[in-house]
């Protein structure tokens, strides 16, 4: 009888994807990356051109995260090699766009610095908030997609 723990060469499905590494960092991407979000959502700044970026990789490695970890979950990568190749493509990417957002972000929060309003100093906290979690959304990003890349040497 099969368990839904049971892995597929190295790429774990069901709840397998909890206890492997570097699947296991899912849940870490997920709740940062939506912090980020949540955060750039909260704030309003003048230069939007920089915040909607973030915005668009905060929200679109989110909803890819979440699809990718359910996809796991479900067992519905057949083809082990190509999902590795996948998991690695995907994670690399998703950290270049992180890391390009964080470096926006963080030059358009210290822009806000010598902003004196008290909704300019509430912009200014959320966005110092927002970039902390960003580069913690990129690190965690980086290092699932090196995990990944030596998972994908493996096949």
């Amino acid at each position: 009888m099969a368990s839904n723990t049971a892995t597929m060469g190295n790429l774990p499905s069901g709840v397998g994807i909890c206890t492997t590494i570097p699947d296991i960092l899912y849940v870490p991407e997920l709740i940062f990356g939506g912090l980020v979000w949540i955060l750039v959502a909260c704030t309003l700044v003048v230069p939007q051109n920089p915040q909607g970026w973030v915005m668009f990789v905060s929200v679109f490695c989110f909803l890819l995260t979440f699809i990718w970890l359910v996809l796991f979950a479900c067992g519905g990568h057949h083809n082990k090699g190509s999902w590795a190749t996948a998991d690695f493509a995907y994670h690399g990417i998703a950290a270049f766009f992180y890391l390009s957002a964080s470096v926006a972000l963080a030059k358009v929060t210290l822009e806000m610095k010598n902003d004196t309003t008290a909704s300019g100093q509430q912009n200014y906290k959320l966005d110092i908030a927002a970039v902390v979690f960003s580069y913690v959304a990129t690190l965690l990003y980086f290092v699932h997609a090196i995990l990944s890349a030596i998972r994908w040497k493996s096949f």
